[in-house]
């Protein structure tokens, strides 16, 4: 990019950045905001996104299952790496040809851009630099991808189908205590599909989005809440199988987009 943008969001400026890139984008200290947009408009074809960002912005954007599920997808694909850095500068895009300084003015959105040589050269020595010499970031969430595949094979399309619709109903899934988390929506889909708790923690455990524990944990208080019943289910060998049930008429009444709005009204009360 060698000429200023002017746009309506920080999300279109990166999305002419990823665009006008080579093989190669440094994204060099975001906001948090920046970080859900730069995730948010990658896809397939973008150039190779090297992520130098705070720790601090990078794990409130990656509480959230929704983008932290997202940004896996790219790093599995290969074309998105994270790592911590904390020395501080504008929020930078940084190729070997141009430097755009990304700059929010509120309604609108500027793209600063230079291809001075000399700058754009120092620049991203200076990156580079930093880069080799930053600490990888823990991403420990799976990829949205493979947990709607996973889920798919596991309890069948029906429960894919309402995470799916769940997930895509809400803004953020946060596993700070209040709202709905990765693991309340995995429990209040299977309900909805009266589905095993062995089945669907076991896949929680094993996809790698939290351990059996914590699925029998938020059972128990969902449970409690009103939200989920649990009914035995007898088996050949061993103690007996809990099959989940929504434990609410409004919950039953909801369709899967719906599902989450009511299921938040009922936790808000």
């Amino acid at each position: 990019m060698k000429t200023n943008l002017l746009e309506r969001t920080v999300a279109d400026v990166l999305d002419e950045a990823l665009a006008a890139a080579g093989d190669e984008l440094y994204v060099v200290d975001p906001m948090a905001g920046t970080i859900e947009d730069l995730v948010e408009v990658m896809g397939e074809g973008t150039p190779d996104v090297r992520l130098l960002a705070s720790a601090g912005p990078l794990k409130t954007v990656m509480d959230d299952f929704i983008v932290s599920s997202r940004a896996a997808d790219h790093v599995e694909a290969g074309r998105l790496e994270i790592r911590t850095h904390e020395d501080g500068a504008n929020t930078l895009l940084v190729t070997e040809d141009s430097v755009v300084a990304v700059v929010d003015a509120g309604d609108r959105v500027a793209g600063l851009a230079t291809d001075d040589e000399a700058f754009v050269d120092s620049a991203y020595e200076r990156f580079s630099t930093a880069w080799d010499e930053a600490d990888a970031f823990d991403l420990r969430t799976p990829a949205i991808s493979r947990v709607r595949d996973s889920l798919s094979d596991t309890l069948g399309d029906a429960t894919a189908d309402d995470f799916d619709a769940v997930l895509g109903s809400l803004e953020t899934a946060r596993g700070d205590g209040d709202g709905l988390d990765e693991v309340t929506i995995s429990l209040l889909v299977a309900a909805r599909n009266e589905d095993l708790l062995y089945d669907i923690s076991k896949w929680g455990e094993d996809v790698g989005i939290a351990s059996k524990a914590t699925f029998s944990r938020t059972k128990t208080r969902m449970e409690e809440m009103g939200l989920i019943d649990t009914e035995k289910v007898p088996i050949d060998v061993g103690r007996p199988r809990l099959r989940l049930k929504l434990g609410d008429e409004r919950l039953r009444d909801a369709d899967s987009g719906q599902l989450a709005s009511v299921a938040q009204s009922m936790l808000a009360v």
